[in-house]
């Protein structure tokens, strides 16, 4: 067996394995119902104070881009997504009302896990929703290891100092609030 082969097959290992602890992340999540939305409370996500990590993700296009060039030096909402993620459907009314409230205060970036998508299924996505904010794509899980967002519906805020205020998981957070905590908006 050549190398390329060999790193192929530990490429497809490695997303498969990533593939199935975001599947169980996210059945245990399921399970334990709406009350789980802290994910530090159940060891998911950095804790409050640490530093916005940086990964390498793909615009739609397949060009490499920094995260954190695209979150910027403001505070910040980065979500964890998949098209097929009920759970972020359930998010998405709250998104939308940060984005349409906040746009001028807050960075939203959504990324999008490797799971089951491809670039072309995200954008046709964004094509017919028009969020209004960057959509990139995790193809090597770098962004969801850094960030330990296990599963998808995972929400960080990221304040203006580049560290982090919060993170959580599921349609039973209050991001709307959050965001305006953070910015000290009421």
């Amino acid at each position: 067996m050549n190398v390329k082969t060999m790193d192929s097959d530990n490429g497809r290992a490695s997303r498969w394995a990533q593939a199935t602890a975001i599947l169980i992340t996210g059945a245990v999540l399921a399970a334990a119902g709406p009350g789980a939305a802290r994910a530090q409370d159940d060891g998911l996500g950095l804790p409050p104070g640490t530093p916005a990590p940086d990964a390498q993700v793909e615009d739609l296009d397949g060009n490499a881009v920094a995260l954190l060039d695209l979150v910027g030096s403001g505070p910040a909402l980065i979500k964890f997504w998949a098209s097929w993620c009920e759970q972020c459907e359930a998010l998405q009314p709250q998104i939308d009302e940060i984005q349409d409230r906040f746009s001028d205060r807050i960075t939203v970036v959504a990324v999008a896990v490797a799971v089951n998508q491809t670039p072309r299924r995200i954008r046709r996505h964004v094509d017919r929703h028009g969020p209004g904010y960057a959509f990139v794509y995790d193809a090597g899980g770098e962004a969801v290891r850094a960030y330990q967002a296990l599963t998808t519906a995972i929400v960080v805020l990221v304040d203006g100092d580049g560290r982090i205020v919060s993170t959580g998981v599921g349609p039973g957070q209050d991001l709307v609030g959050s965001v305006e905590s953070m910015l000290g908006a009421g």
